[in-house]
């Protein structure tokens, strides 16, 4: 029932918070901790509440009170219509005053209930603390939290390996280009190139469309309908008649395919608390990292063994089967979507129209998806901090879809490799991505503990001197003793900066003396090191510089870095033909070095930045 834990005192002395082992209301700090870790900003409803602006909240009350108003008007027209039928039929003309004496209490009431939808100042209260619907007990069932454990561990499992399938699929096609060019009779190094990288251009579209759905209608219809859709244009690339169908059905591919990637984290934060949700976040990231890499190894096993198609079909048997056993054991984990379904449940059952869901913000279907579609495009147009990382993380992003583009085709014609030994080759950047990460991990957690140390210790003698009333004469202290500064992530990424063109200029050089084949695939490796941690390094600021608009600020960035990986490989193959390995890396290289400042001048600047450009109403 709505009421058998929404009591007041439940309802204020021990919240939403409860089922999450909180005795206490959720802070702003952790909402927007747990709307990171969900994929979605902190002003759409999580597990533990949500927050809004000023105007964002009163227009949540008027939808709150119009809503109610609309019920209410249907429910009285019906009752008037009763009303009439019944003085007709039993023909009162004793009692003319009946239909305005009956009218007139329910027109009244209607006016009463209005008056109790606003307070004084404009705030929004129930008639009742039962008409908000919560779970029913600590140990509800039907939240996600409660499940069995095999139940959250199946679901996280077939998540993480959907995160794993997805990403496999950018890259598996790679080793089996030659071939399918050879097939479709066509010497356009651009339309080889573009066959592989076509696919992130899908990874930039589909979670400006996915991430908004399953915030309205739930995360597991969406999953569904996207593993269908990847399965079948998986299917529609192993039937391609032309190599022009086949760059379409891979972009839709990767539209579908982004679903897993976009939303898989916001599932495991639905079931795991956030004290145990480590593991399980660990390898939900390992699939999008290893995915890519393992791709092309298998693939050129298989292109070379069975053709290129039958990447394709091995892909769609993999996928189909993740699918079905998703279909049976998946369930919804969406607290929001949930409770809304209880709440309609309830209302049919009651008759009650006022019950509504704890976890309601009151803003329409239309008001969601514009803020997932638009935010992202206006951190891009009016936030310097969002631009810079786009186009550093993009080039990054962009360099290391031209090595999965450039490799297979440049080992085969330099080293005389097989496709199957071409197909190894991406092992050099695997290594190196996973240095890269086990580097930032260590460093950035060392370099955050130090600097709150000194920040602590600031603060400490900036009271002292002050006398207790000058903690904010020192700007520094206090823009930090409260929280840490997003800058503090930066300091990796000055190493990242340095690998990224030395692995280049090594790549190149040896490639173009062709120097033992292990020397250019050390290169790769080093730009491996170098693109993970300028890749971390930024993603991290943003989270840290947006806060509770993160996940739009991160999704910004998708859409830059995807858009760049998918048009600058394009260039790869024509630029080392004409330039030769080594020029041509050179070319590369030199870009990247000119933006070895880049981090630096971040560093110094980054925060200024942030507070002049300070984007508001999003």
């Amino acid at each position: 029932m709505a009421n058998d834990s929404t009591n007041p005192s439940d309802h204020h002395d021990e919240p939403a918070t409860a089922s999450l082992g909180l005795k206490r209301e959720p802070t702003r700090e952790e909402k927007t901790r747990e709307a990171i870790d969900e994929g979605h900003d902190a002003d759409i409803p999580s597990n533990i509440g949500f927050i809004l602006t000023e105007a964002e909240e009163r227009k949540r009350r008027e939808s709150i009170v119009s809503s109610r108003r609309a019920r209410r008007s249907s429910s009285v027209a019906g009752d008037h219509d009763r009303v009439r039928k019944d003085l007709e039929k039993h023909e009162s003309k004793e009692h003319p005053d009946l239909e305005k004496h009956v009218l007139g209490d329910e027109n009244q009431d209607d006016e009463d209930e209005d008056k109790e939808d606003e307070d004084e100042d404009g705030d929004i209260t129930s008639s009742s603390e039962s008409d908000i619907v919560w779970w029913d007990s600590d140990t509800d069932p039907e939240n996600p939290y409660n499940w069995a454990r095999w139940r959250k561990v199946l679901n996280c499992v077939l998540v993480s390996a959907l995160t794993f399938v997805t990403p496999l699929a950018s890259s598996m096609f790679a080793p089996g280009v030659p071939e399918l060019m050879i097939e479709f009779e066509s010497k356009s190094t651009e339309l080889a190139s573009f066959c592989v990288s076509v696919y992130v251009l899908g990874f930039a579209a589909g979670p400006m469309i996915f991430a908004p759905l399953s915030e309205l209608f739930g995360r597991i219809i969406i999953y569904h309908i996207c593993n269908v859709g990847f399965i079948v244009f998986l299917i529609a690339c192993a039937k391609a008649p032309t190599l022009n169908a086949l760059i379409a059905f891979r972009f839709l591919s990767g539209i579908f395919g982004s679903a897993p990637i976009t939303n898989g984290g916001g599932t495991i934060a639905d079931m795991i608390v956030q004290e145990k949700r480590g593991a399980a976040m660990a390898s939900f990231a390992i699939g999008p990292l290893l995915g890519p890499i393992i791709g092309p190894v298998v693939g050129g096993i298989v292109s070379d063994a069975l053709g290129w198609r039958w990447v394709f079909w091995i892909l769609t048997i993999i996928s189909g089967t993740l699918s079905a056993i998703f279909l049976i054991f998946s369930g919804e984990t969406y607290a929001p979507v949930i409770l809304k379904r209880k709440t309609e449940r309830l209302q049919k059952e009651t008759g009650n129209l006022r019950l509504r869901s704890k976890l309601d913000a009151g803003l329409s279907p239309a008001d969601y998806f514009k803020r997932g579609i638009l935010r992202p495009f206006k951190m891009l147009a009016f936030s310097p901090i969002c631009i810079i990382c786009g186009l550093y993380v993009g080039l990054a992003y962009a360099y290391l879809y031209l090595m999965f583009t450039s490799l297979t085709p440049l080992f085969m014609r330099i080293y005389g490799f097989s496709t199957i030994n071409a197909g190894l080759t991406f092992l050099g950047l695997g290594v190196g991505s996973m240095i890269g990460v086990l580097y930032f991990s260590v460093s950035s957690d060392r370099h955050i503990k130090k600097m709150a140390a000194r920040d602590k210790e600031r603060a400490a003698e900036a009271s002292q001197v002050d006398g207790g009333e000058g903690g904010t004469r020192d700007d520094d202290s206090a823009s930090t003793a409260s929280g840490m500064k997003p800058e503090y992530r930066l300091p990796p990424l000055r190493i990242g900066a340095i690998l990224l063109p030395a692995g280049l200029f090594i790549y190149g050089w040896t490639a173009e003396y062709k120097v033992h084949w292990i020397a250019p695939i050390i290169g790769t490796a080093v730009i491996g090191v170098g693109n993970l941690i300028i890749f971390m390094s930024l993603q991290m600021y943003l989270v840290d510089s947006f806060t509770i608009y993160a996940a739009s600020a991160l999704a910004a960035n998708a859409v830059m870095r995807s858009i760049a990986g998918a048009v600058l490989p394009l260039a790869g193959i024509p630029m080392y033909d004409k330039l030769g390995m080594g020029w041509g890396n050179s070319l590369l290289g030199f870009i990247a070095a000119a933006l070895l400042p880049a981090p630096w001048l971040f560093m110094k600047y980054g925060e200024y930045l942030r507070k002049k450009f300070e984007i508001k109403d999003l």
